[in-house]
């Protein structure tokens, strides 16, 4: 998954300018005023230091030695003095009233546009260690580090108003002070080397952060409290996070002596030989030699001993703000990357059509890493209107063979059409919306009842839609009794008159979307596993009935709802082995009868089983 310009520790000056205007732009389209208004304050707040500063010192100066007029001087003061108020306050109030709607309007646009695209990515990606990473370290810096490169940019413009005004005033006293000035600019390489060595120790940091963050969540999650109880496991959790600890002290270790050696280096520069350096040689000039021999005055001294430190800072700042573009420049590639990702499940511009005929055409599929196919030589019809199950043992390829259809991987060989068209001619957004799917794996969420019935933005008439949906499902008598009915809250972690619910009860409310959804095909992959055998068999009996004239794929690890299905698929070792209705399966008398049989020993026993 590597990209051009992508080398952390050697990114073309090129890229190094591309990232930061990228970052710029992007808030430019949040909010244009905002960044006007943000770099045009560092020329004004430039002017304003310069005045109340170095020029000011000069100015008096000059005005004593020359003999001018008090109220002249004191005059100049004022004036800059009202003016820097004004300028102040009028900032000080959009800073404190209108900034923050506009920093939050920008991190709104940006974040959505990472969740736009999380929600693209193919799942494999999440499956990568190196991609997952990248899109960790993208969310986390997304709006921080860009507005950090729009702070770098007003430092910027700042630094260059500044730096030009006190060293031209330098110039006019003594040329040579100059040399001093630009000994700042020779430290630029310590401090590249010093936002590289930081940039690397983020990212080894990061691998150590996210594996604690996930220890620490299993202590106080709900869903892992049970066995964090009853078991060791508590202790494993521990031991692990005293090893992310020491992880963290190792890698501190191997970067924080090199960052310290570049530190002082950088602060010996600027503070002992640049700023005492020419304090020292202004002193020289205006003590030993003296203004009537070519040397500075006193006043100029004392200007240059005011404006030296403030040339030096500058001039520091500027080199710091070019290798911070630098550094912006590392993390902003992280972002530009899974923004820029491209998809690797091919789609076409098409609208899938509201239904149809889908068949599997020889489709093969392994997932990476692996050398075992999931899903080999698969090739089966599911006709409109038609109730397959898809049944076998765990590992088997059932849920694989789901992924695929809608289109979440992408079939390394074969292809699955839509009325005789490649599914990768359609929308991935139109074609997945011809599908109502409950996973074995669903996560409701922490919003109300009808929300996550719903899961779309509600219009008119749902609220009748969600009613039905939960009786249909099996959920409705108990949402009856939950304070507020289908606006309460799932979970108390945002409401404390929230609802927590059973796993079987969660089960039936993620089928109610089936219920609310009126399309073409329906997948269930292992909705009921948290039900009991009778409840299973009722909430599929609704199923059939609701999904009338609709195609449905169900997938079930009891084979007693296979019954209801027109035609049963058996899978092994991800291939179909066997094919037919469940009576003639059971005719047949293979492997799926033999399952059949062993389950219903189960619950009825052995003698009734043999007349199953």
């Amino acid at each position: 998954m590597k990209q051009k310009g992508d080398k952390k520790d050697k990114m073309p000056f090129k890229r190094i300018v591309s990232n930061n205007l990228f970052a710029l732009k992007t808030i430019y389209a949040a909010s244009r005023s905002y960044i006007f208004i943000f770099l045009a304050s560092s020329i004004l707040y430039g002017l304003i230091d310069f005045l109340t500063g170095s020029y000011l010192l000069r100015r008096v100066v000059d005005g004593i030695s020359n003999g001018e007029q008090a109220g002249s001087v004191i005059a100049y003061v004022v004036t800059v003095t009202v003016f820097s108020l004004l300028i102040q306050l009028a900032y000080s109030w959009y800073w404190n009233v209108i900034s923050p709607v506009q920093q939050h309007k920008i991190e709104a646009y940006v974040e959505k546009k990472l969740f736009r695209k999380a929600a693209q990515v193919e799942l494999a990606c999440y499956e990568d260690p190196s991609f997952y990473d990248r899109y960790i370290r993208a969310m986390n810096e997304s709006y921080r580090r860009m507005n950090q490169t729009m702070q770098a940019l007003y430092q910027l413009i700042w630094s260059l108003f500044t730096l030009s005004a006190n060293s031209f005033l330098l110039f006019l006293i003594d040329p040579w002070l100059i040399l001093f000035a630009l000994i700042p600019f020779a430290l630029g390489i310590f401090r590249r080397l010093e936002y590289v060595a930081a940039y690397q120790l983020g990212v080894e940091v990061d691998k150590v952060v996210r594996r604690k963050y996930y220890v620490c969540r299993t202590f106080y999650l709900n869903e892992y409290a049970k066995e964090m109880r009853v078991g060791g496991m508590y202790e494993a959790m521990l031991r692990d996070l005293k090893s992310t600890y020491k992880d963290y002290l190792k890698i501190m270790r191997k970067y924080g002596l090199q960052r310290a050696i570049l530190a002082y280096i950088q602060r010996i520069g600027l503070e002992v030989i640049t700023i005492l350096g020419a304090s020292f040689y202004s002193v020289w000039s205006a003590v030993f030699i003296g203004a009537e021999n070519g040397g500075m005055s006193i006043g100029d001294c004392i200007v240059v001993l005011g404006s030296i430190g403030t040339v030096s800072y500058c001039l520091n700042g500027l080199v710091q703000n070019l290798a911070q573009f630098g550094e912006h420049a590392l993390h902003l590639q992280d972002i530009r990357y899974f923004l820029d990702y491209e998809n690797k499940i091919p789609a076409g511009h098409l609208e899938a059509p509201a239904g149809g005929d889908i068949a599997f055409q020889d489709i093969s599929f392994r997932y990476a890493g692996s050398e075992r196919y999931a899903v080999k030589n698969v090739s089966f019809q599911l006709r409109k209107g038609e109730r397959i199950a898809l049944v076998g043992s765990n590992g088997s390829g059932k849920t694989t063979l789901v992924k695929l259809l809608l289109s979440l991987y992408d079939p390394e060989s074969g292809q699955i059409t839509l009325n005789s068209k490649n599914i990768k001619e359609f929308t991935h957004s139109s074609y997945r919306a011809r599908f109502s799917t409950v996973f074995q794996d669903f996560k409701l969420f922490s919003m109300t009842v009808r929300d996550n019935v719903l899961l779309r933005p509600e219009r008119d008439g749902d609220e009748a839609l969600v009613q039905t949906a939960l009786e249909e499902s099996g959920a409705a008598e108990r949402v009856s009794r939950l304070p507020k009915g289908i606006d309460t809250m799932l979970t108390r972690e945002f409401d404390d008159q929230g609802a927590n619910l059973s796993v079987g009860e969660q089960q039936k409310l993620s089928l109610a979307h089936v219920f609310a959804e009126d399309t073409p095909f329906v997948i269930l992959d292992e909705p009921s596993s948290a039900l009991d055998p009778i409840a299973e068999y009722k909430m599929f009996e609704n199923m059939m009935r609701a999904t009338e004239n609709r195609s449905v794929i169900f997938i079930s690890h009891r084979l007693s709802s296979a019954r209801l299905a027109d035609r049963v698929l058996l899978m092994e070792r991800g291939e179909i082995t066997e094919s037919g209705t469940h009576a003639e399966l059971m005719a047949k008398n293979g492997n799926y009868a033999a399952m059949f049989r062993r389950q219903a020993e189960n619950y009825l026993g052995s003698e009734v089983a043999e007349h199953a």
